[in-house]
């Protein structure tokens, strides 16, 4: 795909979207840390009805701790892998007062560093809470980027390099909201919903399904 291709698509997306956002409930970095530790293999959906509960009762790291493990789960069990989750965020929030005042790290080496917290989730993190223009590559991202050729890779990682390198600048920090919602409600895994796509005739994804 060239470049004034992938300009046009993005500019489309834009468009049809000017202010993307997550569809997970936050309004802190530290709930948003939470809420996508919590996401892995779960719907935003299902996470935002468990923090819905959650966060009137604890939001910071020191009431969230003091909740303690079985504390926690009690209000994310709803949610799969809730056990491991639990644990971790009990540790993340330890390790985020005890090493970093209670506030989010901005840098990717010191996100990784907190318990169950990824590659993924920590771009989301920076990009998100933070504007920086990285790219979290999930399922959606992954098949979007590879079917359309926007920037098609073998693994998560060869995705998202080539996403930073060939995403226009202008467009880097909200790319990856647009690519999942794309993925999420029009390129869809099964079928994909090729006749109420806004950029159908850019794709060069073969097998075009008029949906």
């Amino acid at each position: 795909m060239n470049a004034q291709k992938r300009l046009e698509i993005f500019t489309r997306l834009r468009a049809e979207n000017p202010e993307p956002r997550t569809e997970l409930y936050w309004t802190t970095p530290f709930e948003l840390l939470i809420a996508v530790l919590l996401s892995a293999q779960a719907t935003d959906v299902g996470v935002n009805k468990a923090t819905a509960k959650l966060y009137p009762v604890a939001n910071t790291p020191e009431s969230i701790l003091a909740l303690g493990v079985e504390g926690l789960k009690e209000y994310i069990k709803t949610i799969g892998l809730y056990n491991t989750k639990a644990e971790n965020v009990i540790k993340t929030c330890r390790m985020l007062i005890e090493l970093h005042d209670s506030e989010i790290p901005q840098t990717r080496e010191a996100l990784e560093a907190l318990p169950g917290v990824g590659r993924k989730t920590a771009n989301v993190v920076l990009n998100t809470a933070f504007g920086q223009p990285t790219m979290a590559v999930d399922t959606h991202i992954f098949r979007v980027s590879n079917r359309t050729r926007i920037a098609p890779g073998k693994n998560v990682l060869e995705v998202e390099h080539k996403l930073m390198r060939h995403v226009p600048k202008e467009f880097l920090v909200d790319a990856h909201h647009w690519l999942i919602l794309h993925g999420r409600y029009t390129c869809v895994a099964r079928k994909p919903r090729c006749g109420s796509c806004v950029i159908e005739d850019l794709c060069e994804y073969k097998d075009k399904v008029d949906l």
